[in-house]
This record gives C-alpha cells, sequence and structure tokens, in this order.
C-alpha cells in the first residue's frame, strides 16, 4: 500500500516543481533557470556591517604600521648620532670611564624630571625592589663602560661588528644556567662567529683593549638581560622605561667612584700646566711642614726655618727650569 501512496505522488511533486520555477521566470524574465537564489541567501551574503569593520581593522592596521615605523625610525636616528657624538666627544676627551659616568648621570638627571613633572609615573620605592636591581644595574655597569673603552681604542663601525655577537653570549650562557635550545639555533651562530673573527683578522683599527671592551660589554649586556628576568619577577608592574632609569642611577652610583679613581687623576694632571703643576707642588710642600710643626709642636730654631725655606725655594726653581726644558724641547721637536 505504501508503495502504490507514493509512486503517482513523484511525477506530480516534478511537476509541481516545473510549475513554480516557470512561474518565477515568468516574472523576472532576464533570470536564467540556474540562477534564482533565495531571498535570505542574497541578504546574507552582502553585511554593511562587516564590510565596515573589515575596514575599520584594515585602517588601524595601516597606523600601527605607521606608528612602529616612525618609531624604529627615531631609534636608529637617535643611536646614530649618539655613537657619531659618543666618538667625537672621545677624540676631543679621552676618558671613556668618566664619559660613561658623565651618560648614566645624564640619564638619572632625564628621569628624575619625568618623574617630578609626573610625566611618568614614580615606580614605588621598597627594600626589596633595590636588592633585585642590585645584580642588574652592576652588569648594566659592566656594558656602557666596556663599550666606551672600545669606542676610544678602535673605530665605531668594528665595535659595532663585534658588538653583534652578543646573540652567541646570550645563547651560551642561557645553556649554562639550564635553557635550551634547537641544532637550528646553534648553526645560526657559527656565521656570526666566522664574520666576526673575519673582521677582526681585516680590521686597519685593531686594538686589542679595543676588541676585549666590545666582548666584555657584550657579556655585561646579556648577563643583565638574564639577571634582571630572573630577579625582578616579582616587580612586573614597573614599566621598562622606569626599569632601565632605576638601573642607571644605581649603575652611575656603582661606576662614578671608580671613574674617579681610575681617570680622575689623569683627567686633572692633563689639564695642568707642568710650570703650575710645579708651584702647586711647592706650597703643598709648605702647607704640610707648617702643618705638622703647629699639630706636633716642634720646635723650629730660625737656621731650621731659613733652611727649610732656601730648601723649598730651590725645589720651586728645579721644578720650573725642568719644566721649561721640557717645554722649549717639545716645541723643537713639533
Amino acid at each position: 500500500m505504501l508503495t502504490l501512496n507514493l509512486m503517482p505522488s513523484s511525477p506530480i511533486i516534478a511537476l509541481s516543481t516545473q510549475t513554480t520555477l516557470f512561474n518565477n521566470i515568468h516574472e523576472n524574465p532576464s533570470r536564467k533557470p540556474g540562477s534564482h537564489v533565495p531571498k535570505a541567501a542574497a541578504a546574507s551574503e552582502y553585511n554593511p556591517e562587516g564590510e565596515a569593520e573589515a575596514v575599520e581593522v584594515a585602517a588601524k592596521s595601516k597606523a600601527k604600521t605607521l606608528q612602529l615605523a616612525l618609531v624604529f625610525g627615531f631609534w636608529y636616528f637617535q643611536n646614530v648620532v649618539f655613537n657619531i657624538y659618543n666618538k667625537k666627544a672621545l677624540n676631543v676627551f679621552p676618558f671613556p670611564w668618566l664619559l660613561a659616568s658623565f651618560q648614566l648621570f645624564a640619564c638619572s638627571i632625564w628621569m628624575f624630571v619625568l618623574w617630578s613633572l609626573k610625566l611618568q609615573p614614580c615606580p614605588k620605592i621598597t627594600k626589596p625592589f633595590i636588592v633585585a636591581l642590585l645584580g642588574p644595574a652592576l652588569f648594566h655597569t659592566i656594558g656602557p663602560i666596556s663599550a666606551c673603552v672600545s669606542f676610544s681604542k678602535v673605530a665605531v663601525s668594528f665595535s659595532h661588528v663585534i658588538k653583534s655577537s652578543e646573540p652567541v653570549f646570550s645563547v651560551v650562557f642561557s645553556s649554562f644556567l639550564g635553557d635550551t635550545y634547537p641544532l637550528k639555533v646553534w648553526l645560526s651562530i657559527v656565521p656570526i662567529v666566522l664574520g666576526c673573527s673575519l673582521a677582526a683578522i681585516t680590521e686597519v683599527s685593531f686594538n686589542f683593549e679595543g676588541l676585549w671592551g666590545a666582548l666584555i660589554s657584550n657579556v655585561g649586556f646579556v648577563l643583565r638581560n638574564i639577571y634582571s628576568k630572573r630577579s625582578l619577577q616579582n616587580f612586573k608592574e614597573v614599566n621598562g622605561l622606569n626599569l632601565y632609569g632605576s638601573i642607571s642611577i644605581i649603575s652611575l652610583l656603582y661606576l662614578f667612584p671608580v671613574a674617579v679613581i681610575v681617570e680622575g687623576s689623569q683627567w686633572a694632571l692633563d689639564e695642568i700646566s707642568p710650570l703650575t703643576f710645579s708651584v702647586g707642588n711647592t706650597i703643598k710642600r709648605i702647607v704640610v711642614i707648617v702643618s705638622t710643626v703647629l699639630v706636633f709642636r716642634n720646635p723650629v730654631q730660625p737656621l731650621n726655618a731659613l733652611g727649610s725655606g732656601i730648601a723649598i725655594l730651590g725645589t720651586f726653581l728645579y721644578s720650573q727650569a725642568t719644566a721649561k726644558k721640557k717645554s722649549t724641547g717639545g716645541e723643537k721637536k713639533s
């Protein structure tokens, strides 16, 4: 019975379908039979809101790309200017330790200005935070001073070629501390080592002190980055600028006393002529003699005082004579 009821209905269903299709074509003769699309499907294909959202996303992507390009361009420009004037400053003022101290001092002043004007939120200074900064600041101190020493001894281009080997030190030190790297990473640092070696061999201005300065600078910056990740995990609320400024301030406290010891006296003596130095040395002896006589109350006879004065005067005249001889000899050579 079921079969008898279904069989006759099949031609009727087909005929009904063809009639409906004919009526649709009759209503719109330009439409082909295979081009009939339901209204709901056609409406779903065109979505003004989705199209506007896509345009907005594309505009934001372009703006972000432009912003990133400007940031990188400004970063490159500043770095080029810094390296050029850093080398010029070292040519005029050949004291890399003191120059690195002045750079850290300028960075510290700049951070205090930002914090004072509330252009940058001041970080919360606590004892654990300062303790966590001591290690990274020490390595941060090693980085700039070693770079300045390198710049003062060799060409800036050669220093940066050597400093490009920083990934090698990063992989090596991180591996010692337990990190693992795939074989591709180890193979990728081989060209770096070969390139730096070739540059060192063929460098005209090659100097071992400049080479070691660039290498030690890499070590300092790599250890700073590694140590920062480990010691500052509990201070993620501190942004990058505040972190860099805080590290620079502590680095200044590390470096400046050492710079004064290493180069302070040399800088002062270089600015003093031999004649001025001889006068100062003579006055120093008089001051020391008088001070010790007053403090220890040593009895001084008139003849003793006269003899001391004559001896000091003779030392002064000798210093002047030798200073003039050196200056005369230098002028003849030039």
